[in-house]
């Protein structure tokens, strides 16, 4: 077999309608498109969401709240979840991506203090709750703020 003798399977090509032709085309007169009305005429199509005049769906529900553009993202981390981490360790975003508590840094990183620290760590973040901070210390470890 030659690259020139291949075609394609039977069926799977299929020639384009060819409208507008004439009555020879099987598509005559109206060429498939029905009698009048906007969709028969040229250039006459209907954007998206257009309800023929009645009010769009997006505009009849009604808009709720606000969404701030300049928000940051802060991704909050309780003290429980440290605890996977070995004595002494560095903990910074990397560290939380790698172990996969986080999925990725955003804006910044704050530790809560929900659940008790058991290991003495360093602990490098953008922000800390007093309390986080505070247990961090009793712990033994350090909350560096980055």
């Amino acid at each position: 077999m030659n690259l020139h003798e291949l075609s394609p399977v039977a069926g799977s090509k299929k020639e384009p309608k060819r409208i507008g032709r004439g009555h020879g085309s099987g598509q005559g007169k109206t060429a498939g498109k029905g009698h009048k009305g906007q969709k028969a005429r040229s250039g006459g199509s209907i954007r998206p969401g257009f309800e023929g005049g009645q009010m769009p769906l997006q505009r009849r529900i009604p808009k709720r709240g606000f969404n701030n553009i300049f928000a940051k993202k802060i991704i909050a981390i309780n003290l429980s979840d440290l605890n996977v981490f070995e004595d002494n360790e560095v903990i910074d975003a990397k560290a939380l991506i790698d172990k996969g508590i986080i999925k990725k840094e955003y804006d910044g990183i704050k530790i809560l203090s929900n659940g008790e620290m058991s290991k003495k760590l360093i602990v490098k973040a953008n922000a800390f709750s007093e309390a986080a901070k505070q247990k961090i210390e009793e712990a033994g470890g350090k909350a560096e703020v980055i």
